[in-house]
């Protein structure tokens, strides 16, 4: 018969508490069966490990078997609590990647949150435009993207998070801050514009034409937003990416009804998510739902 694990925790108590009867109350069982478990160990072992049937000294090879049986003992149930604070979500690493204006606006009080509750859970969370977004899931390198698509998406599981509209971000006196009326793709031909990875998803035939003649492209939201605010000139941006980053900025609405992004959390289609992962979707999830109910951002 093969040593058993509840063997070890057997002998453990009976060594710790010096009889059948204290040991067997801490362990939950009758004093017979926790003998049984002894008389197995001893018998596997082929050599006593109390002096006498009074339990109440070890011989050497007890003394040698507790201090084995002790670490066994400990790890195997290190081993039971990792599987099941994995199984339940409680730990393990969440690897996560979104657009910037979600990591600044959304997931702070997502993220907060989650590790409150699960305060053993690592989340490594990466700035990055939609199309590395997209890439990095369908790479198996991160857990869960937030972000817009482009172009096919089979490998991926899709739920649309929000829908929101482009505007024009320019510094506070700049002449587009004070516009009275939605601008047209018109208005932003007269004036220098900065191209930014986030504008890629907007199709409109004008739009491109005034992106692809951009001096200067930055993909790096917050660098962008600093020229932008240094005056040197205005870009197009979901309305998302000012919140959060202080005062000097404003959004002015464009008159493009299309100009829309429809953001969303993207997973591996055929890859079964951790039990953490998938929690921490659900909390995005949530989060989003959250920030529409506040105003944070507008509702589909």
């Amino acid at each position: 018969m093969a040593i058993k694990i509840e063997m070890l925790r057997c002998f453990v108590a009976v060594a710790e508490h010096g009889n059948l009867n204290d040991a067997a109350n801490r362990l939950g069982r009758t004093p017979s069966a926790v003998s049984m478990s002894l008389k197995q160990l001893t018998d596997h072992l082929g050599a006593p490990l109390f002096e006498s049937d009074r339990k109440n000294r070890l011989t050497t090879l007890g003394q040698l078997v507790l201090t084995e049986a002790r670490a066994g003992t400990a790890q195997f149930d290190r081993c039971i609590d990792s599987i099941v604070q994995m199984t339940q979500a409680r730990s393990g690493i969440v690897r996560v990647g979104a657009v910037p204006s979600v990591t600044t606006a959304i997931l702070p009080d997502v993220v907060q949150t989650f590790v409150h509750d699960r305060p053993d859970v690592v989340i490594q969370v990466r700035d990055m435009d939609s199309g590395t977004v997209q890439r990095e899931v369908e790479l198996g390198r991160i857990d869960i993207g937030i972000g817009s698509c482009r172009g096919p998406t089979g490998a991926l599981r899709r739920v649309v998070l929000f829908s929101e509209p482009f505007g024009v971000i320019c510094a506070v006196d700049h002449p587009l801050a004070t516009a009275t009326a939605p601008l047209s793709w018109e208005d932003l031909a007269k004036v220098p514009v900065i191209s930014n990875a986030s504008g890629d998803v907007i199709e409109n035939a004008a739009f491109r034409a005034i992106d692809e003649a951009a001096n200067l492209r930055i993909r790096n939201t917050a660098s962008v937003l600093g020229m932008v605010r240094a005056g040197v000139g205005v870009t197009v941006l979901p309305r998302l990416a000012i919140e959060g980053l202080g005062p000097g900025l404003v959004f002015v609405a464009l008159a493009d009804p299309t100009a829309r992004r429809h953001v969303e959390i993207m997973t591996r289609a055929q890859s079964e998510m951790v039990p953490v992962a998938s929690a921490f979707e659900k909390a995005v999830i949530e989060g989003i739902e959250r920030a529409k109910r506040e105003d944070r951002i507008i509702p589909n």
